[in-house]
Order: structure tokens, then C-alpha cells, then sequence
């Protein structure tokens, strides 16, 4: 009982500041969608430009979390301070790289995801607004990251849907006021990034001070915890980097099969989003009770929190498969009211049922890998699935078209999922 209530009091700030998340890009798809199909379409590369860029960086969050949640186990007032501060050094220095290299980066996007000729400046403009947020956005990761590892959700929660509501706010006003299309939605993000990253600062001077303190420039460069952290982040990026490919992989074939069948890919991505961001809350939970107890080195206690993580994780996918099963059609004219993309969307909407039910071990099981720091073991899975997914799509796609595409993606979930499993009873849980 007590380790329901653990996880619990974590899951249940995350998942009600995680949901605020995919409604901000739910309605940007809103505001775009009551535009054009071309701005539909416009956003949802531009998101996916940035989620190409900002997901490869998600180690700051992940590894972060891990990293604090152990020492917290383990009481470590000094190594907790450290990790905040290489992971804040490491978040602003990557920062600067990005804007530095942001035209070629959207180049490279450009060309990899099949921007076409027509999309471009709507694109465009979409990325070279929002790219003015990236020492916030990473700065964020890795803030709400330690946030984490100190088992504090409401922190995060309060960072989250006050960050989300400031930027749905503005971006609504600059969008239907101020006439400002594609680059008020992005120019919404960036205004919300940076106040996010003020709030973020104010509760870390006021509650947390004393660990902010003990941060020292010796201790930040001492080789053997700098080369513990750096591994782990490493292996972490590149785990990161290629379930980006995947779902970049994904829009590319979307767009390749026409504007309509990019809307409406667009449109039912924001039904996984809503899911993986629901379930996440669960994993986030996992990541902070499994550290900590790894920390502690008390394994009773630690086996505990992966059953019980599975447990609720799997309940929270149900209510979605339900959702989505009864309200699925209603929920698409929300994303849209163009009907030749809601009725192009009906026959894929099983889809929607299926993935939550199959696909939520894969997120639950990161949640415990990277409470466990097992980024070589996370790394490794990724790779297989990775190559499984991208074959079964040129087996499935030439017979089955857009509903390969959607078969491909829950075969990497799926095959996620079931590695991670397998690598955790082969090493009987010590995946260090």
C-alpha cells in the first residue's frame, strides 16, 4: 500500500501537467486547423522539426532524473547539487550549438522530412521563431528533471501547465487578433518557454537553495562522476536520436502519401500524444521510486515499485482504449472541421484503441530503465526495435499502404517493450 501511494502522489501531478502538454500542440493543430490544410500540415512538420531537435536532448530530463533520484536514495546532498549543475552547464552550452547551427538544422529537417516546395516558408517561418527558445526549452529539461529525482511532482505539475497556459493564451491572441498565423503560435512557445524558466529558477532559490549552494566548479570537472554522467547521457542521446528517426521516419511517409494523408496522420498523432503523455505520468513515477530505491539499494522495495508502476500504468492505458474506442470520431472534428480529413481519418481510427493497450509496457519500462540508469541496456533496445520497425514498414507499406505505416510503428512499441523486458530478466534486474 505504501508504494501505491508513492507512486501515486508522483503519477498524479505528472499526468495532470503531462496532459497539458499535448493540448498546447492540440491547439495549436486547432488554430492552424481552422486555417488551411497547408497550415495543418505546416505545424505539424515544424513540431515535428523541433520535437527532431528537442527529443534528441531529452537525456537532460531523463538522465537527470535518474541521477538525482539515486543520490537522493542515498542522501547525497553534494552529488545532488552536481548533477543540477553539470545537467544546467550542459542544457545552456548545447543551447548556444543550436542557434548557432539552426540554419543548417533546418535544412537537414527540411530535406528529411519531405518539406515540399509549397510548405516551405510556412515552415520557415514556424522554425526560425520557435528556435529562440532553446536555452529555456533545455534549461527546462533539465530543471524539471532534478524536480523529479527529488521525488517532487507539484513543482513540475505548477512549471508545466502554467508554462502551456501562458503559451495557448498568447498564441491564441496573436493567431485570431493579431492576424499573425504560423509565427504566433511559435512566437506563443517562445514567450512561455522563457517566463517558464523564471518560475522554474524562483522555486529553486526559495526551497532548494541549500543543494544549489554545495555546487562547486572542482566538483562539476571531477573526472569519475563527470565520466559516469557523460556515459549515461551519451547512451541516452542515442536512444533518443533514433526514436526521433522513427517518428520522423513516420511524418516523412505521411507526407510522401499526399496533403490529405498528412493531415490526417497529423491529427491522430495528437491521439498518442495524448496517450503517451497520460501513461508517462506513471513512468515519470517509475524513473523517481525506482532510483530512489535503487539509491537505497533496498530491493524489496524496488521490486515493489516496478509491479505496481505496470499495474496502474496498464489502467491508465484502458481508460484511453475506451476513450478513444467510443468518442474517436468526435474527437477528430475537434483537430479539424475540413470533412474530407475527418472522413479520410475514420478507417484508422482502431488504431487509436489498439496503441494504447500495446504500447504502454514500452513507456513504463523507461520509466524503470532510466530509474535504474540503465542507458546502455535503453540504447541497445532501441537499436533492435529501431531495425525491426523500419523493415516491417517496406514489407507492410506496399500492401497495406498508410494502415503498414501505423502497423510499423506499433511493432517499434511493441518490440520495445518486450526487449526491455527480456534485458531485465537476463541481468536479473542490474542493468548498471
Amino acid at each position: 500500500m505504501r508504494i501505491n501511494k508513492e507512486i501515486l502522489k508522483l503519477a498524479i501531478p505528472n499526468i495532470l501537467s503531462n496532459i497539458s502538454v499535448p493540448l498546447l500542440s492540440s491547439v495549436d493543430t486547432i488554430l492552424m486547423g481552422r486555417m488551411s490544410a497547408a497550415h495543418l500540415g505546416a505545424v505539424g512538420l515544424g513540431s515535428m522539426i523541433f520535437n527532431f531537435i528537442y527529443w534528441n536532448f531529452g537525456f537532460l530530463r531523463m538522465g537527470t532524473t535518474g541521477m538525482t533520484a539515486q543520490a537522493f536514495g542515498r542522501n547525497n546532498a553534494s552529488q545532488i547539487g552536481n548533477v543540477l549543475g553539470r545537467a544546467g552547464a550542459m542544457s545552456l552550452l548545447l543551447a548556444v550549438l543550436i542557434l548557432i547551427i539552426q540554419a543548417p538544422l533546418f535544412n537537414a529537417a527540411s530535406y528529411l522530412l519531405n518539406v515540399s516546395a509549397d510548405q516551405n516558408p510556412l515552415v520557415s517561418e514556424y522554425f526560425y521563431t520557435r528556435i529562440l527558445a532553446a536555452p529555456a526549452t533545455l534549461l527546462l529539461y533539465a530543471l524539471l528533471g532534478w524536480f523529479f529525482g527529488m521525488q517532487n511532482a507539484i513543482i513540475p505539475m505548477i512549471l508545466t501547465i502554467v508554462i502551456n497556459i501562458i503559451n495557448i493564451g498568447v498564441s491564441a491572441y496573436l493567431v485570431r487578433t493579431m492576424n499573425m498565423g504560423i509565427r504566433g503560435v511559435a512566437l506563443g512557445t517562445v514567450i512561455a518557454q522563457y517566463f517558464g524558466v523564471l518560475v522554474a529558477l524562483a522555486f529553486l532559490s526559495v526551497k532548494y537553495a541549500d543543494y544549489a549552494r554545495k555546487v562547486t566548479t572542482r566538483a562539476l570537472l571531477a573526472w569519475t562522476e563527470l565520466k559516469i554522467f557523460l556515459n549515461i547521457n551519451r547512451d541516452l542521446f542515442i536512444r533518443t536520436v533514433m526514436l526521433t528517426f522513427a517518428f520522423g521516419f513516420f511524418y516523412s511517409q505521411s507526407s510522401n502519401s499526399g496533403e490529405l494523408i498528412l493531415a490526417v496522420n497529423v491529427v491522430l498523432l495528437q491521439f498518442l500524444n495524448w496517450m503517451s503523455y497520460g501513461v508517462d505520468g506513471f513512468a515519470y513515477a517509475a524513473e523517481s521510486v525506482v532510483g530512489k530505491y535503487q539509491g537505497k539499494r533496498d530491493t524489496t522495495n524496488l521490486k515493489e515499485a516496478i509491479e505496481k508502476s505496470f499495474f496502474w500504468g496498464l489502467i491508465f492505458a484502458a481508460l484511453y482504449a475506451v476513450v478513444y474506442g467510443v468518442f474517436g470520431q468526435g474527437l477528430v472534428a475537434i483537430f479539424t472541421n475540413d470533412q474530407n480529413v475527418i472522413n479520410a481519418s475514420l478507417p484508422y481510427l482502431w488504431w487509436m484503441v489498439v496503441f494504447p493497450l500495446l504500447s504502454t509496457p514500452s513507456y513504463i519500462w523507461d520509466g524503470i530503465f532510466i530509474g535504474l540508469t540503465a542507458s546502455k541496456a535503453m540504447r541497445n533496445s532501441m537499436a533492435l526495435s529501431f531495425v525491426l520497425y523500419i523493415g516491417s514498414y517496406y514489407i507492410l507499406a506496399p500492401y497495406f499502404g498508410n494502415h503498414g505505416l501505423w502497423m510499423s510503428m506499433l511493432i517499434l512499441m511493441i518490440s520495445r517493450g518486450i526487449i526491455q523486458w527480456w534485458l531485465f530478466k537476463k541481468a536479473n534486474g542490474d542493468l548498471r
